[in-house]
């Protein structure tokens, strides 16, 4: 069996027990959190497209699900609650952020780039506790959500499967990006940028274009955050988001079909079950990492790459 065969085997099992998991008879808490899990791996996925495919280490992608999640949160609170225009706003806002932003942060590269992300991140958080009259540090409490086509709003299974539609999409489109020459191109750049320039591409275009795809889906992200728990905070924004954002992409293998998908399921999951544990779950999880980053090259889809041959 070809790599490319088993990768999409795996991801079509993924995708076939998320869509069966509401059929199943589990708690209602189960699916919210399968739900949330799903939203996260969204920017996981994201994320992947400028790390694992642009080598770029961006500190300040939880700004792009933050602005999604308050461009829906300040419609609905405003009494525009269509599904489709928070979507739009959500996604045209953050796709926005990251064309000005990004403008500046490609021209960096390392450590630079790495800074200059965290420091625009920290804007738009700070931003967002200024802004009292939507909650200001204390969030905005959403009083009911969103609904299509002028219907009820959103109910919780209905939202699930709409979460996970977006989840395959997104997923879809990246698989789509990467094997498409735009993502050799930016591959390319990655590994040896002075070559790519040679050939006549414009690298800081480029990965600002790859930079901006990965913010509108973060910002699609928020969207689904904002009407999955009716609350949003400028916690999402925090940049202790964003590196949690990167945990998940190099556990689950960076540059990998799935590995973003599975590192987002297997964190988050993760820490909900050592949470219930016990009340010191940071301290395991964090060696747990270690260990994970240690024996584990190339992550969880390395792993099995490596138990396959």
């Amino acid at each position: 069996m070809s790599r490319t065969t088993r990768d999409l085997l795996i991801l079509a099992g993924i995708f076939a027990l998320l869509a069966a998991l509401p059929f199943l008879g589990l708690p209602g808490w189960v699916l919210t959190y399968t739900a949330r899990i799903m939203a996260f791996a969204i920017c996981a996925v994201a994320l992947d497209l400028v790390l694992g495919y642009g080598g770029l280490v961006s500190l300040g992608h939880a700004a792009f699900l933050g602005i999604g999640s308050y461009a829906a949160g300040i419609l609905l609170a405003e009494n525009v609650d269509d599904f489709f225009v928070g979507l739009g706003a959500g996604m045209a806002a953050a796709g926005l952020y990251a064309l000005v932003t990004g403008a500046v942060a490609v021209r960096t590269k390392g450590v630079a780039f790495i800074m200059i992300t965290l420091a625009f991140g920290q804007m738009a958080y700070f931003v967002a506790n200024a802004l009292s009259e939507y909650g200001g540090s204390d969030g905005l409490t959403l009083w009911s959500r969103a609904s299509i086509g002028g219907r009820a709003a959103l109910k919780d299974r209905t939202l699930y499967f709409v979460i996970l539609a977006g989840l395959l999409l997104s997923v879809a489109i990246v698989r789509l990006v990467t094997a498409s020459p735009f993502g050799a191109a930016l591959r390319a750049a990655r590994n040896n940028p002075e070559r790519v320039t040679a050939l006549g591409y414009d690298v800081d275009r480029v990965r600002l274009a790859a930079y901006v795809l990965s913010a509108v889906l973060c910002g699609g992200a928020g969207v689904l955050i904002a009407n999955l728990t009716s609350f949003v905070s400028p916690a999402l924004m925090a940049w202790q988001r964003s590196g949690e954002f990167i945990v998940m992409v190099i556990l689950g293998g960076a540059g990998t079909p799935w590995g973003a998908l599975a590192g987002a399921f297997a964190v988050l999951a993760l820490e909900e079950g050592l949470s219930l544990a016990t009340q010191h779950w940071k301290i395991v999880f964090g060696a747990l990492l270690v260990l994970a980053v240690l024996f584990t090259r190339g992550g969880i889809a390395g792993l099995l790459d490596r138990s396959a041959k």
